[in-house]
């Protein structure tokens, strides 16, 4: 371990950092070192006697987890820090069910299906092809599972035949997922759940595992994700929640504030450490963000402050519609490089809005000023449902045992075999400890399915087979572009797109898509041009099972891809976590932010939630913000006239002066020069009279 971690830290830090005897919340003010509490304090259980394999800290996204584990690395030492578990909560839930999922009825080669493979299941579960119909069943399953409900609670808890369809749906849904021997993301909570709650023997086992537990960012908690993390604790409390009450943006998702004030009354004890100093931004930003939040109730009283002083006081800027709102962040962007020279970097500005429509415009902006820039959270080309199909087909001639992949396969195209056979084909594969593939193939299986479903189980895999050859002796571009095509000719998969989806232009788009993976294939089985040392050669041919077997090499390190200098744009729920030296919030308006559409009433918990949403984007800046309002917006087709914010008023901007737009100040200017120029013209003109 390194030297003494904790001697820079502050005092609430601290104290955060060395009360290791029972329940602790620590309430982590934006921008208040939260991450680096969590790390010492794992560092401080490793001085007091703890093994790190007993220590779990749990948290919401592979990148915050892959960070934690890199910053432990950093204060522990590589030995060490090998053995916390440092994991998402969905990926805790996997560890759980790859190890005990036995005792809820799970194979041990379970499948984990991704949003697409469920929309696929929802699909034949609701008889429909509505796309989306079967989208909103997929987010009114997956919200009652968050709050805990199975199909038959859903069903007398529903409050309109919708949500009575719906849950027949989930029914349905679910006697699918346990014939596939596969569960979804939810489950990876609720399975688990039910395990510690249900099996004293797993719930002992698993508290004497983990007898230490910290929760990143534990106001985004479901209700599920609090129970689960109540049985891993169990009487003995030794955990750490790190949240912020004024951060809670995720409603609409499950996420629910309650379980912060829950925690005082499940754990009397419970002791509540609030860190105030932030090290993110100037004063005049922080003032802003405490004097919009001040008007929220609170669970639990902070108010940000640093040493960096008051700062560049925050911009206001009125525009007259969108298009002129974007020349205006453009011209901001150009005026800050020019003003503070070639240290700035286009990666330091980040446009935030609160809906992804908003981004159109500022991406034409940009591009006509010639900016780079990246819009964050879009969708990637390999997560399109089309694209993960066919990955799903080349993944199983790679490997015939990988499950989630022959399930996607077998039924994409739909080929007349149904959830009945293969549940009965699953549940066969779980007794024999086999695959799926490979159970297709075993003589028994006549004991379980009929000469029918066995004929068709039979054809597919002889294609199988048959396209696995090909695609390992076909190499070079144009072959491996025909030997494609015929493959998605023979599988029919162009008309699959077309039947499965009633717009007709959106199949088509898909297609397009297809056709272009398809290139993509090709290209690689063709060689490339690369450099090494300053020559540059062509690498060898390859053959189309070669380009599979890379494919997910290719796209894990396409991902972790070198950041470029890109202004960044996104939405102000995307944002979270992140900061930048400058940042500019667009569309501060009523009915954008807060966000209302005209068939909606907005309730008080919804006004708090679209209030922590603005403090959020405020607390993303570090050096200068711009709050930007319209005067006039596109609403559907027409114009209407822009009402600012409320929240820009509750800012209280004239505490710390506004800042004039540099736009706005050059147009002045300009104004009072030429003022000045008339009135010296004019009195020249009159001297002249004279």
């Amino acid at each position: 371990m390194s030297a003494d971690p904790t001697a820079t830290l502050n005092p609430a830090q601290l104290e955060a950092v060395h009360h290791l005897h029972g329940p602790c919340l620590v309430v982590a003010g934006a921008g208040s070192g939260k991450t680096r509490v969590i790390t010492t304090k794992i560092a401080r259980l490793l001085q007091a006697g703890y093994q790190a394999k007993n220590i779990a800290a749990i948290t919401f996204t592979n990148k915050a987890a892959q960070e934690m584990r890199e910053r432990a690395k950093g204060l522990v030492g590589a030995r060490a820090a090998k053995d916390l578990a440092i994991s998402t909560f969905h990926s805790l839930g996997v560890r759980l069910l790859r190890e005990e999922g036995t005792r809820v009825g799970l194979k041990e080669q379970f499948s984990i299906l991704d949003s697409d493979d469920v929309l696929g299941v929802l699909r034949d579960a609701g008889g429909t092809t509505d796309a989306n119909m079967v989208k909103q069943w997929q987010w009114t399953i997956s919200l009652w599972k968050n709050m805990g409900l199975n199909a038959e609670m859903a069903l007398k808890a529903a409050k309109d035949e919708q949500e009575r369809i719906a849950a027949v749906v989930m029914g349905r849904y679910q006697e699918r997922l346990a014939a596939y021997q596969a569960v979804d993301f939810d489950d990876l909570i609720s399975l688990p759940l039910k395990l510690l709650t249900d099996d004293a023997e797993a719930r002992g086992k698993w508290q004497d595992k983990l007898r230490y537990v910290l929760v990143d960012e534990y106001q985004d908690t479901n209700s599920v994700q609090y129970e689960l993390l109540k049985a891993l604790v169990g009487e003995r409390g030794m955990f750490t929640a790190v949240g912020d009450d004024d951060q809670s943006i995720y409603g609409w998702r499950g996420a629910t504030i309650e379980n912060l004030k829950r925690l005082p009354v499940d754990y009397p004890n419970l002791k509540i450490i609030p860190l105030e100093q932030n090290y993110r931004s100037t004063g005049a930003i922080l003032r802003a963000a405490n004097n919009v939040i001040e008007t929220n109730p609170k669970l639990f009283q902070k108010k940000l402050w640093s040493e960096y002083g008051d700062g560049e006081p925050i911009a206001l800027i009125e525009a007259d519609g969108e298009e002129h709102e974007a020349e205006r962040a453009v011209a901001r962007i150009q005026a800050i490089r020019a003003s503070l020279g070639a240290k700035v970097k286009f990666a330091d500005f980040a446009i935030l809005y609160r809906a992804n429509h908003q981004a159109r415009i500022f991406e034409q902006a940009l591009r006509r000023a010639e900016i780079p820039y990246k819009v964050s959270g879009g969708q990637s080309f390999f997560d399109k449902s089309e694209i993960k199909d066919l990955c799903a087909w080349l993944r199983l001639l790679v490997n015939q045992d990988d499950d989630p992949a022959f399930l996607r396969a077998v039924t994409t195209p739909k080929r007349g075999i149904g959830h009945t056979t293969l549940g009965a084909l699953s549940q066969f594969a779980g007794r024999w400890k086999i695959s799926m593939y490979e159970a297709l193939f075993s003589d028994s299986l006549s004991t379980v399915l009929n000469k029918k479903a066995i004929g068709s189980l039979h054809e597919f895999g002889r294609y199988l087979n048959d396209l696995e050859y090909r695609a390992r002796h076909t190499e070079g571009a144009e072959d491996a572009k025909t030997l494609m095509l015929e493959w998605l000719k023979d599988i029919g998969y162009e008309q699959h797109l077309y039947d499965s989806d009633e717009n007709e232009k959106a199949a088509a788009a898909r297609w397009s898509n297809v056709l272009d993976f398809v290139d993509w294939v090709a290209k690689r089985c063709g060689g490339q041009l690369a450099q090494d040392g300053g020559t540059t050669f062509e690498e060898p041919k390859q053959t189309v099972l070669q380009v599979a077997q890379t494919i997910s090499v290719i796209l894990s390190l396409s991902e972790r891809g070198e950041e470029q200098d890109q202004v960044i744009l996104t939405t102000l729920h995307a944002s979270k976590g992140l900061e930048w030296p400058h940042v500019f919030l667009a569309g501060v308006n009523e009915g954008l932010l807060p966000f209302k559409a005209d068939d909606e009433e907005m309730t008080a918990s919804r006004l708090e939630e679209e209030r922590r949403l603005m403090y959020v984007g405020i607390t993303r800046a570090r050096t200068t913000l711009a709050v930007s309002t319209l005067r006039r917006r596109k609403k559907a087709r027409e114009m209407v006239m822009g009402i600012p914010s409320r929240f820009i008023a509750e800012m209280r901007l004239h505490e710390s002066g506004i800042k004039e737009d540099p736009r706005e100040k050059l147009k002045r200017m300009r104004e009072e020069l030429a003022a000045k120029a008339a009135a010296s013209a004019a009195a020249a003109a009159k001297q002249n009279e004279r």
